[in-house]
């Protein structure tokens, strides 16, 4: 599948939402329009897996949903961006029926592309942080770990082994990494 053009005159979040579908993923990062392709498969796996984890030590809560791609989290009157995985707090019986109800997410998680990688580091993680999602984290699969990050920190905990995630209500939610990994790609 070939790129389109890339369009430097979408400047504005109404001009990218008024983009015809066209298979990429298209995000507007403090002004600056961003195309990329599918993701590979090693990525997807990684991404099925962290939902299903995610998704399952949730699905009883009415609070919170967790979230694939793509979507429009909308963090700022330039920024438009499409995390891979995220999790939203919202009011417990209140049905969503568009994006711009979502809010900020409590958890913003971007797998690692190599086309990606630099933004993913970079300028997604200062949006991430600027906007105050309580959590991003960065999941570099070939490294096989998780690279944590918090609104003020000037670098991430790196998370190599199982650690205890706490969400906003403080539930507690174990996360084992190494085994996610080997399930997703295989034993190192």
């Amino acid at each position: 599948m070939q790129m389109p053009a890339h369009d430097s005159a979408i400047t504005t979040i109404e001009e990218l939402l008024a983009l015809p579908e066209d298979g990429f993923r298209h995000e507007l990062l403090e002004g600056e329009h961003v195309v990329t392709p599918a993701p590979a498969l090693p990525h997807q796996m990684v991404l099925q897996k962290l939902h299903l984890v995610l998704g399952n030590a949730l699905a009883d809560r009415d609070d919170l949903i967790v979230f694939l791609s793509p979507a429009d989290v909308v963090l700022g009157p330039e920024s438009l961006l499409q995390p891979d995985l995220f999790i939203i707090k919202k009011e417990p019986g209140r049905h969503l029926t568009s994006w711009t109800e979502i809010g900020i997410p409590i958890l913003a998680v971007e797998i690692l592309s190599p086309s990606t990688a630099a933004r993913d580091r970079g300028k997604k993680r200062r949006i991430y942080q600027k906007a105050g999602i309580a959590e991003y984290w960065i999941v570099d699969s070939d490294a096989r770990i998780v690279e944590r990050w918090m609104p003020n920190d000037e670098r991430p905990e790196i998370v190599e082994r199982a650690f205890e995630w706490v969400g906003p209500a403080g539930q507690r939610l174990a996360l084992d990494f190494p085994g996610l990994f080997r399930a997703a790609l295989g034993p190192t």
